[in-house]
């Protein structure tokens, strides 16, 4: 009998979404209590009604920051940072039974330090809580944030990331493939060629780009301003989208979501700010913002995109400051 595995698609009913919060030891040593505040609101807006794992270096003082902790468990396991969505566990359904892959986490091509975060994983199981769910570690260098699935065999993605030099060795296309087909149960795959977001550290993953919001419909990052450094290769990503087709061959419904206005760091640099770095949970569609305009159009596309969910915006602005975003800082654990 031929076993056959797919991704769930993030709208499918979750387990629990995972949470790895900063420490004093991590990025954030400068100014901890102001990103903790981030991470609180996010643990906060989930477990209103559904379940969120913490790992974190300290529970006890983890947990004083919640006036509850309904829903939340708290798990003391070493981490470098807390970037969960690229170390985090990738669902699979596998035959009807859902099945947890650990691939190889290498700081995004070896930018930075993830020897702890890479540990994450099996630290989680051995502790027990993924349950009777089976853990299968991969020698393969892929993170959450570079894949998004429709749920039925399609994966999204990007060649500067997938094909790069330094995620194993540099894959050609094909070997790629071959890789997603094998271990995700890709029946096919869309391959994004441009855009790009400075201050990015991922080498373009596609939950900064493009993401799936149904089977027929991708909610993608739109620039129409000609004097932003991204308008020429976020067009270009944009017809490239127009040309992608649907499993049924019909065109995809486009949604663009605003590109946000420039924002700076202390040094001049500009910080990677994107609202296509959503969350969706079994009940909520969690979004970032970063006190500018186009905020409050960011939250009129996600409700017209999400009307049956609770829209629950989460100011990132701290985050970024690093480099990722909402949906960087999570990763969903699927029933």
């Amino acid at each position: 009998m031929q076993i056959t595995r797919r991704v769930p698609a993030e709208w499918e009913e979750q387990r629990a979404v995972l949470l790895s919060f900063p420490h004093k030891y991590s990025d954030w040593s400068d100014d901890l209590n102001s990103v903790l505040s981030v991470f609180v609101r996010m643990a906060q807006a989930i477990a209103y009604k559904d379940a969120v794992y913490i790992v974190c270096d300290n529970a006890t003082e983890i947990k004083s920051l919640f006036c509850s902790t309904n829903n939340m468990s708290f798990i003391e396991i070493p981490t470098n940072d807390t970037w969960c969505r690229d170390y985090g566990v990738i669902s699979i359904v596998e035959d009807g039974m859902t099945k947890l892959l650990d691939f190889t986490f290498d700081g995004w091509g070896g930018k930075f330090k993830a020897d702890l975060d890479n540990s994450v994983n099996i630290a989680l199981f051995k502790k027990g809580y993924f349950g009777g769910t089976s853990l299968e570690t991969i020698d393969l260098v892929l993170e959450g944030g570079s894949i998004e699935s429709d749920g039925a065999g399609t994966i999204l993605t990007t060649s500067e990331c997938l094909c790069n030099p330094n995620r194993n060795g540099g894959l050609s296309k094909d070997e790629v493939e071959n890789k997603l087909k094998e271990h995700l149960g890709a029946t096919r795959i869309l391959w994004l060629d441009h855009g790009y977001l400075a201050g990015d550290d991922t080498d373009s993953h596609i939950d900064t780009l493009a993401r799936f919001v149904n089977e027929n419909t991708i909610a993608y990052v739109q620039c129409s301003d000609k004097n932003d450094e991204h308008y020429d290769e976020l067009s270009k990503m944009e017809e490239q989208l127009k040309t992608f087709k649907t499993v049924s061959g019909e065109s995809y419904t486009l949604a663009p979501l605003p590109m946000a206005s420039a924002i700076f760091d202390s040094n001049g640099n500009r910080l990677g700010a994107t609202y296509a770095n959503f969350l969706i949970t079994n009940h909520a569609l969690l979004y970032p913002t970063y006190g500018i305009k186009e905020d409050s159009k960011a939250k009129e596309c996600f409700e017209a995109l999400f009307p049956n969910l609770e829209i629950i915006p989460i100011n990132c602005q701290r985050l970024i400051e690093q480099g990722g975003s909402l949906h960087c800082s999570t990763m969903q654990i699927y029933k």
